[in-house]
Parts: structure tokens; C-alpha cells; sequence
């Protein structure tokens, strides 16, 4: 994993715009905020921490809160009942909640300790339990637009865009275990080349979308971590990450990528340019997961040169001592 000063960039990005006087306000009028989460819960042991997050947002009353996917172990059962299970977490939040898949839910379902699945036919079960309208989850859900009724992509209910505050927000279904970019058998390739070229197609039009409306900046979730490795042409990961420079260099103000996969909180700046250059509009957010039942808040202030600025959402029960 790539080595970060993690605390000392969130709190130089939370306290960087901080006035020079006590009596100017850190943010403007036009801030709000959103929660970001993901990889959880991990198991019925899990299952107790990750409700006390849950109210503990609640409190927050965020804009709407990103779950980055991972809603269960790997290996954990990822039956019907299993599925039932997460939407009734989602619908504890009072407010709106977007969920983008990881690949708990259904690429690694094939495993025996999963249930030994057919991970297509989990996929499929994964849109029609959590996707069946274009709006978010939660007791108070928001509006999207999805991939599936903007293109011919018709099965992309997952991908999704909706603006808040003046700036874009946008999910790709983009997972671990290498995108599902698996020998497994042809048909898990046929699968990713397919939605693969559907992402790609989309995150294009997340950013065509943040140009028309002229938004401050763009947020991007996603639940792989592509940073892990090295990029090559046997990756996953290789056409995401090129399209999502190109178009992140291109739209040229703030953008933010919101992912999980590695379970630690890490906020650092790993896009290139076509230069080699390091491409310093975009961050990259890795949130809490797994044995960190824990969230970030995020504050976004378009009036601000860099809009986004990052606070931890810690659960103290759930605090674990070492």
C-alpha cells in the first residue's frame, strides 16, 4: 500500500482553509456535507457496530450518505436472506443512501464458504434487490439518473448521477478481485469486457454532465481499490483508471474518487497525467472498513478553491485498542 501521512492530510485539508481572523467562517453559506462508508458490515458480529454508525450519521444529517460497496464478507453467505439483511441496514439511515456493488456481493459468491453461487446470477439478484427504482436508498432517498435509462446499456442499473450543491456526483461499478476480470470461465470474462465498456462509456458521461452544468467539481464512487499493484494489461482496472485520468485532467477543477476494497482510511492525490505529472486537482478517498466500523464525513464547499475538505466519523464503542 502506498505510504501516506494520512492524519496530517486530513487535518491539513479540514483546517487549510482555515482565516487568518477568528471571526471569519471557515465555510461559506453554500457548504454541506456528505458521509462516505464501505466494506461492512463483516459478519453478525459486525452487525451491532455498524447500527451505531448508522445512528450515528443519523445525527449528522448528512446531504446523503455513499456506501462504497462490500456489504458482507467474502466469504460470507451471500444468500437471499444475507441480501434482505443489508437493504434492512440501508433502510435504517433517516436520510438518503447511495450504494455503488462491491465484490462480496457477488463476484466471490462462486467461493464454498459463500454459498457457491454462480456470481452472474448473484449479480442479478444484487440490481433487483438494491436497484429496482432510479432513486437512492434510506428513509428519505434521493433522485438519480441511471446508467440504464440514459443508453443502451440496459442492465446498468447500478450507475448512476445526480447533482447536489453545484457539483456531480456519480457511481461506477467498478470491484475488487480484479473487476471480476477472471479465467473463472468465458463467462465471467464476456461480463466484464461488457461492463467494462459500459463504465468507461459512463464515467464519460458523469463528467459531460458536470461540464453542461458548469458544476464547482465531480465525486466519483467506486468500490475497487485500483491502486493496489501495478496497472498492466491484464488488469481490471487499466481502462477505468486511464478514462477517469483523461477525463479528470480534462475537466480541470476539484475531482474526488470515493472508494473502499483495502479497509483503511487513506486520502491521497495518485492520478497522472498524459505527462507522467502528478494531476493535482484529483484526490482519492479510501474509507474505513471491516474491523474499522467507522466513516468519513466529507465537506464540500464550491466556493473554496479545493471544495473538498475531510473530517472522521468515529463510532467511539466501536473503537478497537491495540
Amino acid at each position: 500500500m502506498r505510504p501516506i501521512a494520512t492524519a496530517a492530510l486530513v487535518l491539513g485539508l479540514t483546517a487549510g482553509a482555515a482565516p487568518a481572523h477568528a471571526e471569519a467562517p471557515v465555510f461559506s453559506d453554500s457548504a454541506f456535507s456528505f458521509v462516505a462508508l464501505g466494506d461492512m458490515p463483516y459478519g453478525d458480529a459486525a452487525q451491532t457496530a455498524y447500527e451505531r454508525l448508522i445512528d450515528r450519521v443519523n445525527r449528522i444529517d448528512p446531504a446523503f450518505t455513499l456506501h462504497v460497496g462490500d456489504i458482507k464478507g467474502g466469504g460470507s453467505d451471500c444468500s437471499d436472506d444475507r441480501f434482505q439483511v443489508e437493504y434492512d441496514n440501508f433502510m435504517r439511515y433517516e436520510g438518503a443512501i447511495v450504494y455503488t456493488p462491491g465484490d462480496n456481493e457477488w463476484t466471490d459468491c462462486h467461493r464454498a464458504s459463500a454459498g457457491g453461487y454462480d456470481p452472474l446470477e448473484r449479480l442479478a439478484a444484487v440490481r433487483a434487490t438494491f436497484f429496482p427504482e432510479p432513486k437512492s436508498l434510506g428513509q428519505t432517498p434521493i433522485e438519480v439518473t441511471r446508467q440504464a435509462d440514459a443508453s443502451d446499456f440496459s442492465d446498468m442499473v447500478e450507475n448512476a448521477v445526480w447533482q447536489h450543491g453545484g457539483v456531480t456526483f456519480g457511481t461506477v461499478h467498478v470491484v475488487g478481485s480484479n473487476n471480476n476480470f477472471e479465467v473463472r470461465s468465458p463467462a465471467a470474462v464476456e461480463e466484464f469486457f461488457a461492463r467494462d465498456e459500459a463504465n468507461q462509456a459512463w464515467i464519460k458521461h458523469i463528467f459531460e454532465t458536470a461540464t453542461e452544468a458548469d458544476s464547482a467539481a465531480v465525486v466519483i464512487a467506486m468500490q475497487a481499490d485500483m491502486f493496489w499493484g501495478d496497472l498492466n494489461r491484464s488488469s481490471g482496472f487499466t481502462g477505468t483508471m486511464e478514462t477517469l485520468q483523461a477525463e479528470g485532467e480534462a475537466f480541470a477543477k476539484p475531482v474526488l474518487l470515493v472508494y473502499g476494497d483495502s479497509h483503511q482510511l487513506e486520502i491521497d492525490q495518485p492520478f497522472r497525467g498524459e505527462g507522467g505529472g502528478r494531476i493535482d486537482t484529483m484526490t482519492a478517498l479510501q474509507v474505513h472498513g471491516a474491523g474499522d466500523v467507522h466513516a468519513i464525513r466529507v465537506v464540500v464547499d464550491p466556493t473554496l478553491p479545493g471544495v473538498f475538505g475531510f473530517v472522521p466519523v468515529y463510532e467511539p464503542d466501536n473503537l478497537r485498542t491495540r
